[in-house]
């Protein structure tokens, strides 16, 4: 069995998006409160190392576009598929995930994720619906191994349905 790894933000995007966000616009981070204000954020998954916000910490919510991020690394052109949308970041760079850090983070079961499968040329190339179970683990090895058994299949991102909001990304193992 493959054990696949879920990547946070790159260092260098995190970086970037702690002053200004994929939309154009500035970062304006916040104390996470327990009671909401000024956003409810504790709970949400931080991106930028793949654990959940806790109360007290400066966090952003950045605009992300994780494709074009890739295409400009790979070369790749995805044209009409970017897409950007809303993510939660530590306000500051954080070093990432540390191990404590579960394998696929943010999967409570029952979570609608889908797993969007890009080629090389950052195209599309079909994707998956998955209800999160109580092995959450084991069900996204199923998922990624499926993903991966299609040889056009380069990286596959995890979203989550309800918001469409980016969760990480995975690449194609190295044989």
């Amino acid at each position: 069995m493959t054990t696949y790894t879920a990547l946070p933000l790159p260092a260098t995007a995190h970086k970037e998006l702690c002053a200004t966000d994929d939309a154009g616009r500035p970062a304006a981070p916040f104390t996470a409160r327990e009671d909401g204000v000024p956003l409810d954020a504790v709970g949400s998954p931080l991106r930028c190392c793949l654990r959940d916000v806790r109360a007290g910490e400066r966090v952003a919510l950045v605009s992300y576009a994780p494709l074009r991020r890739w295409a400009d690394a790979t070369g790749a052109q995805p044209g009409a598929y970017d897409e950007q949308g809303p993510v939660f970041v530590h306000a500051e760079p954080c070093g990432g995930p540390d191990a404590a850090a579960g394998r696929y983070p943010a999967v409570r079961a029952g979570a609608l994720r889908v797993l969007r499968r890009y080629n090389a040329r950052g195209e599309i190339v079909g994707g998956r619906l998955l209800e999160v179970p109580g092995d959450a683990p084991a069900a996204f090895d199923a998922a990624l191994g499926e993903a991966f058994a299609d040889p056009e299949v380069a990286l596959v991102h995890v979203r989550a349905v309800e918001y469409g909001c980016f969760h990480f990304e995975v690449r194609r193992p190295r044989p």
